[in-house]
C-alpha cells in the first residue's frame, strides 16, 4: 500500500472491491455449520504477530520507544478549578411539584501536557523497578481500580516489565464486585484514583492480600481519605503515583521480560448481570489482537495521528486499541466522558476541541449525542441555514453513492463548520460496544468523517469484526481480523440455519485472540469454550456477498412474544435511538404481550421544544416526563422512527416510559462501558412499564 494512506481522509463509500473474507481451505463441511472464514490476507494462515520481533506487551513498549523516540506518546490535562452552578428546578415529590436547588459541577482544565515514547517507556520501567523494590515478584498481580489515564497504562506496562499480571476492574464497580475481584485474584498491589480511596475501606476487611495502595496524581487527593484508610489498616502502605516513581528512580532494577504464554491480564466483565467474571488474557492474545487489526487499519494510522482516549481501559476494546496506538506510533490524549465537549467545561475547551484528534472511538450513546448536538445547532440557525444543511447532506450522499466529484466543495462550504465540533481534524471514527442506528452512522459519516464499526468480546480479546475505511458500508460491521477465523452454527430455536440464504447462525470464533477462559469458573469455561478452541459468542450473524459480518440478533436478548415472533432487543434499540427525543433507551418485551415497550432517558432540549410547540407548560425534565400529553407525543415520535427504520409491525413499540434521571454507572443503570443494566432499569421502572402495557 502507498505510504500516503497514512494521510488519507476516506469518504463514506466503498472504493475497495472484491471479497474481504474467504472460506478457509482444508476444512470439511459439517452439518449445522458453515465452513470457517478468514480474512483474505490470512487465508493461508492466521497472523498472530504484528512484527516478528513482537511477542508480548513488553516488546511493544520497548519497540515503540526505539522506533518513535521523542515523538508525543501520551498526554493528560490537569483540573485547575471546579465551578459549581446552582439552578432551581421543579421536581415531583410524592406526587406534588416542588422547587428545589440542584448543583452542577464543571471542570476548568489545563492544556494537554505530553510525554514522549522514550519518557513513557522510562516511566513504565521505573514503576516496574519500584514494584520489585516493594517485594513483588513475577506472577504476582497488580489490581487496577481506576479511571482511564496515562498513569493507568504506565502502571500496567510497569507491572508487565517485571512479569506481573494486571487485574482490571471498572472504577464504577460496586464494593461487592471489587471485593470479589480482589479475593479471587489475590492481587498484592492496587492502583486507584484519589476519590475511590473511601470505597476501599469495607472490601479490605475481607480482601486482605493487597499490601500496597498507590493513588493517581491526575486529581488532588483529600488527606482525610488517605488518613481514614491508613487508620483502618495500619499495615497497609499507601503512596502516590509520584512517590512510586521516585522509589523506582532510587532503586533501579533490570526488567524481567514476560513470555508470550504468560498471563498478561485478568479482565473483569462489566457485570450488568450477576457477579463479574474474570477473563484470563495472555500476552499472546493481545499481541495477536493487535496483529489482527493492524492488517485492516494499520496502513492508515501512524505517527502524526492522535487518538482521544476516554473509554474505560478496563474494557477490552480500549485496552487493545491503546496498545495498538503505541505500536503504530500515534499520540494519545486522555480525557473523560464528562469533559468531552465545550458545554461540559468552563473557561477552557472540551477534550475534543483541545486535542483535535484524527481518530476517535465511541459507543453508540456518544455518537447519538454528537449527532443530536449538531442537529440542534442547525435547527436553531434559521430556515436558510437549515435548508442549506439538509440539502448539502442529500447532495453529498448522492455524490458519494454515484462516485461523482463535488464533495470537496460541499465540505468547504457547509461541513467544515460542523467538523469543528470534533476538533476539525478527524479522519476516522469508530463505533464499538453495541449496535448503532444506520441513520446515525450515515449522518456522522457524511457530516464529519467515515464511521467504521468494530465487534468483539473480552473472551476474544476484542476480535470479531472491523471495517476497512475504504470498504465503508452501513449494511455490515466489517471483515474478520487476520488473527482469528469464524464460523456460523445453527440456532434452530429462532430459525437461524447455516443452510439459509445467506447462511445464518451463532458466531463461533477461534484463533490468536481466544483467551484461556474464566478464572476459577471451570463449568462456565467448558460451556463457552470448546475443546478444539472455539468460543461461542451468543451472537447471531450472517455474511454479506463480500464476506463482511452482520450481527442480526443476540441469543440472550431474543424474546418470543405472544405473537409467536422473536424480538431482538438490541436491534430495536439501535433503530429507536435515532429518534431526536432519545438520549438513551431500553426496550422491553414481555412474553405474555404482543408488542414491546420502551423506557427512554429523554433528550432534555428536545423534550422542552416538544412541550412548548404543543402548549405543555413546564421548564424541567422532572416535571415534563410525567405529562400524559408529552408521553403520547414521545410515543408517536418513536413509532415513526421504528417505521422509518424498517421494523416489522410486531417490533413497533406499544408504549413508552420517560425516565426522570440520566442512566449512569454511579446509579447502576448502565455499566462503565455504557451497556444497559436491563434488570436494574426494569426493577426501577416496573410500575411505569406495567402502566405502559395498560396493566
Amino acid at each position: 500500500m502507498p505510504q500516503d494512506l497514512k494521510k488519507l481522509a476516506p469518504q463514506a463509500r466503498a472504493t475497495r472491491t472484491g471479497n474481504v473474507t474467504v472460506e478457509a481451505s482444508g476444512f470439511q463441511k459439517i452439518d449445522g455449520e458453515t465452513i470457517p472464514r478468514r480474512n483474505v490476507a490470512a487465508k493461508d494462515g492466521l497472523r498472530l504477530k504484528p512484527h516478528e520481533d513482537i511477542s508480548t506487551l513488553y516488546d511493544i513498549l520497548r519497540s515503540s520507544s526505539a522506533k518513535y523516540g521523542n515523538a508525543k506518546a501520551v498526554g493528560m490535562r490537569k483540573i485547575i478549578d471546579t465551578h459549581v452552578e446552582t439552578k432551581k428546578i421543579k421536581k415531583m415529590v410524592d406526587g406534588k411539584q416542588q422547587e428545589v436547588d440542584k448543583n452542577w459541577s464543571y471542570f476548568e482544565l489545563s492544556p494537554y501536557k505530553f510525554m514522549s515514547f522514550v519518557e513513557f517507556e522510562k516511566q513504565a520501567l521505573t514503576l516496574g523497578a519500584s514494584m520489585k523494590k516493594l517485594g513483588l515478584a513475577p506472577q504476582d498481580r497488580l489490581h487496577l481500580y481506576a479511571g482511564t489515564s496515562s498513569q493507568w497504562l504506565a502502571m500496567a506496562h510497569g507491572a508487565m516489565s517485571q512479569s506481573l499480571a494486571i487485574v482490571t476492574a471498572y472504577d464504577t464497580l460496586g464494593e461487592e464486585g471489587l471485593k470479589h475481584s480482589m479475593q479471587q485474584t489475590h492481587a498484592k498491589i492496587m492502583f486507584t484514583d484519589p476519590q475511590l480511596l473511601p470505597k476501599l475501606v469495607n472490601p479490605f476487611k475481607e480482601a486482605k492480600d493487597v499490601q500496597v495502595v498507590v493513588y493517581s496524581t491526575k486529581d488532588e487527593a483529600k488527606q482525610a481519605d488517605i488518613e481514614k484508610l491508613a487508620s483502618a489498616y495500619p499495615d497497609l502502605k499507601i503512596m502516590s503515583f509520584d512517590e512510586l516513581v521516585k522509589l523506582g528512580e532510587e532503586n533501579p532494577a533490570d526488567p524481567v521480560p514476560p513470555k508470550a504464554d504468560d498471563l498478561a491480564c485478568i479482565m473483569y466483565t462489566s457485570g450488568s448481570t450477576g457477579t463479574p467474571k474474570g477473563v484470563l488474557i495472555k500476552h499472546s492474545n493481545v499481541v495477536a489482537a493487535i496483529a489482527g487489526v493492524d492488517v485492516i487499519v494499520g496502513k492508515y494510522l501512524g505517527p502524526g495521528d492522535s487518538l482521544l482516549t476516554y473509554l474505560p481501559l478496563a474494557h477490552i476494546l480500549e485496552f487493545v486499541f491503546e496498545n495498538a496506538v503505541l505500536y503504530w506510533g500515534g499520540t494519545m490524549g486522555y480525557g473523560t466522558i464528562r469533559t468531552l465537549s465545550d458545554t461540559s467545561v468552563r473557561k477552557c475547551k472540551g477534550d475534543i476541541r483541545e486535542l483535535k484528534p484524527t481518530v476517535l472511538v465511541g459507543v453508540p450513546q456518544v455518537w447519538e449525542t454528537v449527532k443530536k448536538g449538531i442537529v440542534a445547532k442547525v435547527e436553531a440557525g434559521g430556515m436558510v441555514t437549515k435548508n442549506l444543511f439538509w440539502a448539502a447532506m442529500a447532495a453529498k450522499s448522492f455524490l458519494l453513492g454515484t462516485g461523482l466529484p463535488g464533495t470537496g466543495i460541499l465540505d468547504a462550504v457547509v461541513f467544515n463548520k460542523v467538523k469543528d465540533a470534533t476538533g476539525g481534524k478527524l479522519r476516522i471514527c469508530m463505533n464499538g460496544g453495541g449496535p448503532i442506528s444506520k441513520e446515525t452512522q450515515r449522518f456522522i459519516s457524511i457530516a464529519i468523517t467515515p464511521m467504521i464499526s468494530g465487534y468483539g468480546l473480552t473472551e476474544t480479546t476484542a476480535m470479531g469484526a472491523l471495517m476497512d475505511p475504504l470498504a465503508w458500508t452501513e449494511a455490515a460491521l466489517g471483515e474478520i481480523p487476520a488473527s482469528v477465523e469464524m464460523k456460523l452454527v445453527d440456532f434452530a430455536d429462532a430459525g437461524y440455519f447455516s443452510t439459509n440464504t445467506p447462511p445464518q447462525g451463532e458466531i463461533w470464533i477461534r484463533g490468536g485472540g481466544i483467551t484461556a477462559g474464566y478464572l476459577d469458573l471451570e463449568d462456565e469455561t467448558k460451556e463457552n469454550f470448546t475443546d478444539d478452541g472455539w468460543f461461542k459468542t451468543g451472537d447471531i450473524g450472517e455474511f454479506d456477498t463480500k464476506g463482511q459480518l452482520r450481527i442480526i440478533d443476540r441469543k440472550k436478548n431474543l424474546v418470543k412474544t405472544l405473537a409467536g415472533e422473536y424480538i431482538a432487543l438490541e436491534k430495536l434499540e439501535s433503530v429507536y435511538r435515532s429518534a431526536a427525543i432519545v438520549a438513551n433507551i431500553c426496550v422491553y418485551a414481555a412474553q405474555d404481550k404482543m408488542k414491546p415497550v420502551a423506557i427512554i432517558v429523554p433528550n432534555e432540549p428536545v423534550l422542552k421544544k416538544l412541550a412548548s410547540e404543543n402548549g405543555v407548560s413546564g421548564d424541567h425534565l422532572e416535571e415534563l416526563v410525567h405529562n400524559e400529553k408529552i408521553n403520547i407525543l414521545a410515543l408517536k415520535q418513536l413509532q415513526q422512527a421504528g417505521q422509518k427504520g424498517g421494523l416489522a409491525s410486531f417490533e413497533i413499540i406499544d408504549g413508552v416510559v420517560l425516565a426522570d434521571e440520566e442512566w449512569t454507572p454511579q446509579n447502576n443503570l448502565v455499566t462503565a462501558a455504557q451497556k444497559l443494566n436491563r434488570k436494574g432499569i426494569l426493577d426501577k421502572y416496573k410500575k411505569e412499564v406495567n402502566k405502559a402495557y395498560g396493566d
